[in-house]
């Protein structure tokens, strides 16, 4: 037990130590305006060298430090939250490979470099998705692999693609080939991979069910490392978005995306799924005003946003810590009384999450949603915008008054407390930069503030919106029974709403379950059938059959030699009478 507690120490030492160092880093890089290129030459052979490239600028180093601090913050909270399990130390190694497998995607800018990554970035989140062993985070596992499986190969094609220009280094091609058809073909094969890493409709289904993954694993991968991974890809290829049918297309999928993940996440009752809707709506935001041709502000809201989400998911494991594995929000109740210090911390990601004026949250959101107003948009893709962040706020507020006020709904002996000091400590030392982060940040990142005139009406837009979706939460909570009465009489849309417009079900029969279907009829009909009639077993019969008539030949057998020279003359002569 000591061994595993000191491999949590010593990574959370590691790990928080580079991370001060890469975001003091980034943050002179972005003073001096700094890109640092290292080409490492691995392998020369005749005229032919295999290089590793990396690109070190200020978004690479600030992301990096970001992924580093909340990865050190999460392995010190599973100390405590995965002390019971006897494999600890396999959960910190993978947890490692994964924060690793993010570093090399972070710092390439070469495509095959980059599937490293990503690859590793799938395959670990397997491995973590199925680490509690039952069927349901096997089928979870499953669905996160092959749905994540078709970014891959678009991401494979555009490699094959990028033979067209004579290197994988995609950072030297993108502007002086940004109108032509092949780079045209690349933009679109690199969103459809981001768009499955990101969870974007279609591919929107895996992000609830990865939720079977232990919660410091849930921290890691939704606020800052995989399903980040497709948005921060597309703010490198940014430049083939910008004002082209590729950023149309992406602004209303990720429109709809954050409108649909809002929507569900009011009839959701699991305490995680909740979250990782709210995660979903986000990662929405963050693509949409990235199609818009935004990508700094997409980046300054990816970093802010990993921030209060790691911080939500680690109060969040406290509080299913705490009620003994119990996730169902309608089981919880006055947890202000008995754990007030999470509750605080809670409520502060929150309130971060809607946009609260000064917490992190409210510097990159509001930012977000006057630069949609200031810009030319249509009408649709406007509403989408604030009616998502009105939906964002009343699912927080329902969310606060199921667990956070009334009376507790479980029993009366009760192990509720704030006593696991590890775990506290790394949600109050998220908490102070979900405070402190955003606005440290806006100073950096955008040292001359952005001029937007706006008229009143939209000016207040924002925090109207938000005022009307706090209101509509706490009442339609309040009323609860009534309003669940209500929704059954409407029970087909309610469900449809509720089971993210039946995505699920579509990505469970249509990604995991009709493929892998044919693939049993198709090994069973070819590789077990016709192949092996016409190709090994085939082969086999006709040998043994042969090699005992040449054998029966051999023996010298009068009869026998006579009986098959006549049986082959009357074959021959038969033949050729037809």
């Amino acid at each position: 037990m000591f061994y595993s507690l000191s491999i949590c120490w010593v990574s959370f030492v590691f790990l928080f130590i580079v991370a001060v160092v890469m975001v003091i880093s980034g943050f002179y890089f972005v003073m001096h305006d700094l890109v640092y290129f290292i080409e490492w030459e691995v392998l020369s052979l005749n005229s032919g060298a295999v290089v590793m490239t990396f690109l070190l600028d200020w978004m690479s180093l600030v992301f990096m430090g970001f992924v580093l601090f909340i990865s050190s913050l999460v392995i010190y909270y599973s100390e405590e939250y995965m002390g019971g399990d006897m494999n600890i130390n396999r959960f910190i190694g993978l947890v490692l490979m994964f924060v690793l497998s993010m570093m090399f995607l972070i710092i390439s800018p070469n495509l095959i470099s980059i599937l490293l990554g990503w690859d590793g970035l799938g395959l670990v989140s397997y491995l973590l998705v199925i680490y509690y062993q039952n069927v349901k985070s096997y089928n979870a596992g499953m669905l996160t692999a092959l749905s994540n499986r078709i970014g891959d190969v678009a991401l494979l094609l555009a490699i094959a693609w990028m033979l067209n220009f004579g290197s994988w280094n995609y950072i030297f091609y993108l502007e002086c080939s940004s109108g032509s058809l092949e780079m045209s073909l690349v933009g679109g094969l690199v969103m459809l991979a981001a768009m499955t890493k990101s969870a974007q409709i279609p591919f929107s289904s895996w992000l609830p069910a990865a939720m079977a993954a232990p919660t410091p694993v849930s921290a890691l991968v939704h606020s800052s490392t995989l399903v980040t991974a497709g948005v921060y890809l597309l703010i490198r290829f940014n430049i083939l978005l910008a004002e082209t049918w590729l950023g149309s297309f992406l602004l209303l999928v990720a429109g709809l995306t954050m409108f649909m993940a809002g929507l569900g996440a009011n009839f959701e009752f699991d305490l995680k799924k909740i979250i990782a809707l709210s995660t979903l709506s986000q990662l929405g935001l963050m693509m949409s005003i990235l199609a818009m041709g935004f990508p700094k502000l997409a980046f300054f809201h990816l970093l802010t946003h990993a921030l209060f989400k790691a911080l939500l998911f680690m109060c969040a494991g406290a509080i299913i810590h705490n009620m003994k594995d119990s996730q169902d929000i309608r089981f919880m109740g006055g947890l202000v009384n008995q754990m007030p210090l999470t509750s605080s911390c809670f409520n502060l990601s929150n309130l971060a999450l809607c946009g609260m004026p000064f917490l992190a949250g409210f510097y990159s959101k509001d930012l977000i949603l006057e630069i949609v107003a200031l810009s030319y948009l249509n009408l649709f893709s406007f509403m989408l915008y604030f009616v998502s962040t009105g939906l964002t706020v009343c699912y927080s507020f329902r969310l606060v008054y199921y667990s956070m006020s009334g009376t507790f709904n479980v029993s009366s002996l009760h192990p509720l407390s704030d006593e696991g000091w590890v775990m506290l400590r790394g949600m109050m030392s998220l908490s102070f930069m979900a405070v402190v982060g955003g606005s440290v940040l806006s100073w950096v990142l955008f040292p001359v503030p952005s001029m937007i005139c706006l008229p009143l009406g939209l000016k207040t837009l924002a925090l109207s919106v938000s005022i009307l979706g706090g209101w509509l939460g706490y009442e339609l909570a309040k009323f609860a029974l009534n309003y669940e009465l209500q929704t059954l009489r409407l029970y087909l849309t309610s469900s449809f709403m509720g089971s993210m417009w039946f995505m699920p079900f579509i990505s469970t029969y249509g990604v995991s379950s009709a493929p892998l279907q044919m693939g049993i009829y198709v090994q069973k009909s070819f590789d077990q059938g016709w192949s092996e009639y016409l190709g090994a077993q085939g082969l086999y019969k006709l040998f043994t059959t042969g090699s005992s008539i040449i054998q029966n030949w051999q023996n010298n057998d009068l009869k026998t030699y006579l009986i098959s020279f006549m049986f082959w003359v009357i074959i021959l002569l038969t033949l050729m009478a037809f």
